[in-house]
């Protein structure tokens, strides 16, 4: 039978048995009072009565252990209130990176265990007047939309490039402005520390470029979105920091620009750019991305070149042979070894032309992270 509570089991085999309750307690060796309340449902049975009730009925102790835990969780069900901020707390606590964003200086809190303080500014950062709106919950009307399923840590990336961005001021923004930009970039790429001329290039044709450092697991490389339709912005986190992935992601971002790629969309957020790591992508979002890293890759080194270089000196590539031909291409030896690795997959080879860039762009760029914090007007 269906028995809701153990009372209910303990009576009917009671009556199987045609004992009384009386009986049962001069069995038990406890008084009437307790085996009357173990029936009723006034006392748990616990696991030392479950067994004592194993013995005399010679059901399973755990089967009286079950109805028991089934009729604590239905009568907590009917007692309990619904709290949905447990279910908000959960994903800002669980998913969301407080206590490095407070570390960072995005939300202003004395650590995690301040409450009141972290609700409050999680609020602020994303720009609601209440939590249960902030877009990291799932119920939340969202008002971002990005090219992927973006995780919380991705969307907080993706706010604080944003809240950057919309304090900036750059150039008027035009189609053709784009087009040169990437055209005046072109000759830079064949020292490391001519990077550090990037951002005013960008501002100058109205694209707001922001470097914030990345947050733990979030794998992001760059992301390009408008804040209006003649407000493109660029955000990067220089998670490689080298002179091939800065080029490629800055040049990948650029023909997002340059196509509007997430004009009416919402964010295009590329993350692990050219890993190894499958991301499911709609298929617009798919081809939008195929072009972009098309691009990306031409600018580098034009495919048609890089295909001779390989065909004339695979499978041996000497340093002097790579050097050589970066003169050539008018680029860094750094890009040409990253083309090399990935065409190749021999990436333990020229490792030492993969130089760091970051020191060039960050004291040109807007930039947050790597122990400073960008100041935002509240």
């Amino acid at each position: 039978m269906d028995y809701k509570t153990p009372g209910q089991l303990i009576e009917a085999l009671l009556t199987e048995k045609g004992w009384s309750q009386r009986s049962l307690a001069v069995i038990l060796e406890k008084g009437e009072t307790s085996v009357n309340k173990l029936i009723s449902g006034q006392s748990r049975v616990s696991a030392e009565m479950a067994i004592a009730l194993e013995e005399v009925f010679s059901v399973k102790a755990e089967r009286f252990l079950e109805l028991q835990h089934q009729y604590d969780l239905a009568k907590a069900r009917i007692e309990a209130r619904p709290n949905p901020g447990r279910a908000n707390r959960a994903k800002i606590y669980g998913d969301l990176p407080v206590a490095k964003m407070i570390e960072r200086g995005w939300i202003l809190a004395d650590g995690i265990r301040d409450t009141d303080n972290v609700e409050r500014e999680v609020c602020r950062f994303f720009g609601v007047n209440r939590l249960e709106d902030a877009e990291i919950l799932p119920h939340a009307a969202r008002k971002t939309q990005t090219s992927i399923e973006a995780t919380p840590a991705q969307m907080a990336w993706l706010y604080r490039v944003k809240s950057i961005a919309e304090g900036m001021l750059v150039g008027t923004y035009s189609p053709k402005a784009v087009e040169a930009a990437i055209e005046n970039i072109r000759p830079l790429l064949g020292h490391a520390e001519h990077m550090r001329r990037v951002p005013r290039i960008l501002g100058e044709a109205g694209i707001r470029f922001v470097v914030v450092e990345g947050l733990p697991g979030g794998k992001i490389d760059g992301a390009c979105f408008w804040l209006n339709d003649r407000s493109p912005v660029i955000g990067m986190t220089l998670r490689f920091d080298r002179i091939d992935n800065f080029v490629f992601v800055l040049r990948h971002e650029m023909e997002h620009v340059k196509n509007r790629d997430g004009l009416n969309g919402g964010a295009m957020l590329d993350v692990d750019l050219g890993g190894d790591s499958h991301v499911e992508l709609e298929a617009t979002v798919a081809q939008q991305e195929a072009i972009a890293n098309a691009a990306a890759a031409e600018y580098c080194i034009p495919s048609k070149m890089m295909d001779a270089f390989i065909k004339r000196k695979a499978p041996y590539f000497s340093e002097v042979d790579l050097i050589g031909f970066a003169r050539t291409m008018k680029v860094h030896p750094g890009i040409v070894a990253g083309q090399l690795q990935k065409r190749t997959d021999q990436y333990h080879k020229f490792r030492q032309h993969l130089v760091n860039v970051r020191e060039f762009i960050v004291p040109t760029a807007e930039t947050d992270g790597w122990g400073d914090i960008h100041p935002i007007e509240s």
